[in-house]
């Protein structure tokens, strides 16, 4: 919800501050009477008094504004890496998303066949969801392949990280060719 408050407040916030950036530009190249921006500025200073009261919320509204992005951007420098917490008799454990991804990586290579892999996680609420993104050399079965990485991937990651694996995706991108080698012949 937070999030969600942020950017609107971002939104809101550079349209007035591009709208200002335009008046500024446009009265730098002389672009208003001079009669006219100062009637616009006596308006606000002068004796009416809900052009000063506009005047005074907006500017009071943008500085709210101004100081909530410079809290934000301060609070945010000191983010940690994702990981995922568990707690135990002993205390607290956290293991880095990357960490988990690693460990995924190196249980789908020991499949025969893979060449290529990449690994997402996510946590859910059921467990981890790891999705493995890999390449095949061809000499294999696709679907032997794929349930042979998804029950080794699912089974080590839960024996090293004791986090529950809910879900473990293979997408076979592609079949990758090797380079036939020859051997040159000398006559």
């Amino acid at each position: 919800m937070i999030r969600i408050l942020d950017k609107l407040l971002l939104f809101l916030y550079s349209i007035i501050i591009g709208f200002a950036a335009i008046i500024v530009i446009v009265a730098a190249c002389r672009g208003f009477y001079v009669s006219g921006l100062k009637q616009w500025i006596d308006n606000i200073t002068g004796e009416s008094f809900a052009a000063q009261t506009t005047t005074i919320i907006v500017a009071s509204i943008i500085l709210l504004i101004s100081v909530r992005f410079f809290v934000v951007s301060i609070s945010r420098g000191g983010n940690h890496a994702p990981s995922i917490n568990q707690r135990t008799e002993h205390g607290d454990i956290r293991i880095s998303v990357e960490t988990v991804e690693n460990l995924a990586l190196k249980a789908a290579s020991r499949t025969r066949g893979v060449k290529d892999l990449k690994a997402r996680v996510r946590v859910a609420e059921s467990g981890l969801q790891i999705m493995i993104r890999a390449f095949v050399d061809g000499e294999s079965s696709i679907p032997t392949l794929s349930e042979e990485m998804q029950r080794t991937v699912s089974e080590q990651v839960e024996e090293f990280t004791g986090i529950p694996v809910s879900e473990v995706s293979v997408f076979i991108a592609n079949v990758v060719q090797d380079q036939p080698t020859f051997k040159s012949r000398v006559e």
